[in-house]
């Protein structure tokens, strides 16, 4: 019996990875696939059955694990972010919830004929999106960077709200009605706000205080973090029933605004608990659905579904922009993306007669909204033009003479490229030379308030400056990947001994070759080296281009037929063919000769 348990975790596990990446593979979002798999294992083979594998603590670790994403979600929520949208979040997360609260009880009552109080709480349970679908989805379509902080504001935001309001629902019902009830539920949800708001300000800024004063040390930071979100979650629910949602919602937004707090490495933490959490979480419950209540729904889940997508949401979205700077085009395509996930399919709780419904309801809104806003997203954000260009672009840290050539090479193969730098004297040359520079610290607060990064995916890190090319790259590594940073090295790296060599994830990809630093780059440029770009073809291939080269030369970068940028490095092997672009630098041996 054991064995068999052990088993099945370790087979949930392995097909949860599996899940994220053929999701990753396909660029869909991962709910698809692991709604899918939890669907199959369970209600279809009966292979999975969540209830018996983990009994009365099912709903615990549901409860737990959701804490865990929303305070991982509430950890990226910059104030700075949504200067001026604000009001458009506020409203989104008040009238805009309870416009889509009415109609969906509302269409619920009158084409499933249920009762007004089961509509009313699954209405309740539809407001939530999330950022265990929207994040996802975000990364995918790229709508403009308003657009993109109101949805994950929102998505984060609404997750405790609805979940507080779905409770108040519940209570409302379960007293009875009149204003005795009304009464009720009005304090409990006074009750809730009050004692998460507290609860959470005041885990964020002791913990935020423990760590910004180093009291913690460093290795043991992301178990104390998860720790006291356990801590402060459970002793909120304790205080006031399913308060803790909103506690750790707080808890998160205050440490991510608070000043001297570094949370990048705890965020690196949470993120991928998070994703092994929802991947566990979509399987178990799907896994728990009756196919039979699903079949019985019949046509009518469907006319449900479009009155969310198609008037819930555009109304609200129409009546929460009033007065706002958001163009139409920006309008619909906020009315246009709002999945429900996790947080949503957690809520929902078989209580009384009709409820039986409501789990495979809930399950259909699910994929429904994630199925079809997924596939159409990014092309109606193209088509509307609120999308960000295709991340194709170069931020270079540095503007010195070997930062300027590069960033020049770059821009005449049709690639954005920014310079950053402190220095004036180098931004002012690299503006003479027509170029895209910021003046100022690149991983200064103003730089992530003011540096403007649509259209860059990468960044080269090409200061002499070891410490401060490596800070870069640890900066930059959240925000495009850790295989989209890039760092030159000021020192050849095969004569540092393992003492002095900076550990690989804090280095970043060693740029060109392992022998190739910023004094060799130099070297090259003031002995009269250039970039050149060379187009090899069937009958010149690279063996050829090789052998042509008799001075000293250093393969920078690739394109490929299909205008894909390939950077060499220290470990990347590139295999250039038939049509593709190389830009190198070279200096011909007659002038090493003549030198």
């Amino acid at each position: 019996m054991i064995e068999k348990t052990i088993a099945t975790i370790a087979v949930l596990f392995v097909i949860s990875s599996l899940c994220q990446w053929f999701a990753w593979k396909v660029k869909l979002p991962a709910i698809i696939f692991l709604l899918t798999s939890g669907i199959l294992a369970g209600p279809v083979f009966g292979i999975l059955q969540p209830d018996l594998l983990l009994g009365d603590a099912l709903f615990p670790i549901v409860s737990l694990s959701v804490a865990v994403i929303l305070f991982e979600g509430s950890l990226t929520l910059k104030s700075h972010e949504i200067l001026g949208m604000g009001t458009v979040v506020r409203n989104m997360v008040s009238i805009g919830m309870l416009i889509t609260c009415l109609i969906t009880a509302v269409v619920t009552r009158y084409v499933l004929g249920l009762s007004w109080e089961t509509s009313t709480l699954f209405g309740a349970v539809m407001v939530v999106t999330g950022p265990t679908v929207i994040v996802p989805m975000l990364r995918t379509v790229r709508p403009k960077a308003s657009i993109s902080n109101i949805l994950r504001w929102e998505g984060i935001v609404i997750d405790p709200i609805g979940a507080s309001m779905a409770v108040l629902v519940y209570e409302f019902i379960i007293s009875g009605s009149g204003r005795a009830a009304l009464g009720h539920t009005l304090l409990t949800f006074g009750q809730i706000i009050a004692v998460g708001a507290v609860m959470g300000a005041l885990g964020g800024y002791l913990l935020g205080v423990a760590l910004r004063n180093h009291w913690v040390p460093e290795y043991l930071h992301n178990v104390t973090t998860l720790a006291m979100v356990f801590g402060v979650f459970a002793a909120s629910n304790m205080m006031q029933h399913e308060s803790g949602l909103v506690t750790v919602t707080v808890m998160g937004i205050w440490m991510a605004n608070m000043p001297g707090v570094d949370v990048e490495d705890i965020l690196n933490f949470k993120e991928s608990l998070s994703i092994l959490l929802i991947s566990i979480l979509f399987i178990l419950l799907a896994a728990r659905m009756d196919l039979a209540s699903f079949q019985e729904l019949g046509w009518a889940a469907a006319y449900i579904f479009v009155a969310i997508q198609f008037i819930a949401r555009p109304l609200n979205v129409l009546v929460s922009t009033i007065g706002s700077k958001l163009s139409w085009n920006e309008r619909h395509i906020l009315a246009w993306i709002a999945p429900r996930g996790i947080v949503a399919a957690a809520l929902v709780q078989a209580g009384y007669e009709d409820a039986r419904f409501l789990i495979p309801l809930t399950f259909m809104v699910i994929i429904g909204t994630v199925f079809l806003q997924s596939l159409t997203a990014r092309p109606l954000a193209l088509w509307l033009k609120v999308a960000e260009p295709e991340p194709r672009g170069f931020l270079i840290i540095g503007a010195n003479p070997v930062a300027r050539a590069i960033g020049q090479a770059l821009t005449g193969n049709g690639f954005r490229v920014m310079l950053a730098d402190t220095d004036w004297d180098k931004i002012a040359k690299a503006k003479m030379e027509g170029m895209t520079t910021y003046f100022g610290n690149p991983i200064s607060e103003h730089a992530d308030r003011h540096l403007d990064l649509v259209g860059i995916g990468r960044m080269l890190a090409l200061t002499p400056l070891k410490n401060f090319n490596v800070a870069s790259v640890m900066h930059y590594r959240m925000e495009l990947g850790p295989n989209n940073v890039f760092i030159l090295q000021s020192k050849n790296g095969d004569k540092l001994s393992e003492k002095y060599k900076v550990a690989p994830r804090r280095r970043g990809q060693a740029l060109f070759s392992s022998d190739t630093t910023y004094a060799s780059l130099a070297s090259l440029f003031s002995q009269g080296a250039e970039i050149h770009t060379t187009k090899l073809t069937e009958s010149f291939g690279f063996e050829d281009f090789k052998k042509q080269r008799t001075g000293k030369w250093v393969m920078l970068f690739a394109i490929d037929p299909k205008e894909r940028l390939h950077v060499f490095t220290e470990n990347k092997s590139v295999e250039p063919q038939a049509g593709w672009s190389l830009i190198s630098l070279y200096q011909e041996q007659a002038a090493l000769d003549k030198g």
